[in-house]
């Protein structure tokens, strides 16, 4: 059974006092198009929305609740900010440094300071906000999994946008992922402009004769 998210990790800041607690979170470490993108998120402190009932891990929720949330949650959040890192920058500096990018340009997004960061799994040396990072952040904090849900429905609509301009990949389905239909079409057409260079799927894919 998947654990319920809970206000605790906040909780304990905001008995020090510390009122702008920033959840942050990233998606779109796996796929083999599009960005990585992450998100922070600024909930009230104490709030009781009957809402936050429904706020998961964004993987364990279907789109159309996830849309819901994250318009529910941008509209009553603090701040939001949202952090994308394109394709060439995973290729050049690795998948890992460029999620941790995406959170730092997040948190910088965000409209207010905060004054402590929860961040998902990882710690950010180059940020100068007290932080920590929080193993399966995701399912445990509510600031977090309400991040992962805005980080999720922006790049979801980004792969859409894709989707208009390379319709042969199926990115409006897929998301960039590997799917089979995903696989079979770079099999076919080749990577495109979106696809990461630097994962072997798309390094090994040879169309014509050519990579």
């Amino acid at each position: 059974m998947a654990l319920r998210p809970t206000f605790d990790h906040e909780r304990s800041l905001w008995k020090q006092g510390l009122r702008l607690v920033a959840g942050v979170d990233e998606v779109g470490r796996g796929p083999l198009a599009g960005p990585v993108v992450a998100a922070a998120v600024i909930l009230p402190p104490r709030c009781r929305f009957a809402w936050l009932a429904d706020v998961r891990d964004s993987k364990l929720l279907l789109a159309p609740k996830r849309e819901e949330l994250a318009e529910k949650i941008r509209a009553r959040a603090l701040a939001v900010g949202v952090g994308v890192v394109p394709p060439h920058r995973i290729d050049a500096l690795g998948i890992a440094p460029a999620g941790r990018l995406a959170m730092a340009e997040a948190l910088a997004a965000l409209t207010l300071i905060p004054e402590y960061a929860l961040i998902d799994a990882f710690t950010l040396p180059e940020v100068h906000i007290p932080h920590h990072g929080i193993t399966d952040g995701d399912a445990l904090s509510l600031s977090i999994a309400a991040a992962s849900i805005v980080a999720k429905v922006h790049r979801d609509h980004i792969m859409a946008m894709y989707d208009a301009l390379y319709p042969e990949y199926g990115f409006a389905h897929n998301k960039g992922y590997s799917t089979a239909e995903h696989l079979e079409a770079l099999a076919r057409h080749g990577p495109c402009l979106i696809h990461r260079r630097s994962f072997a799927p798309v390094r090994g894919c040879v169309v014509g004769g050519g990579v």
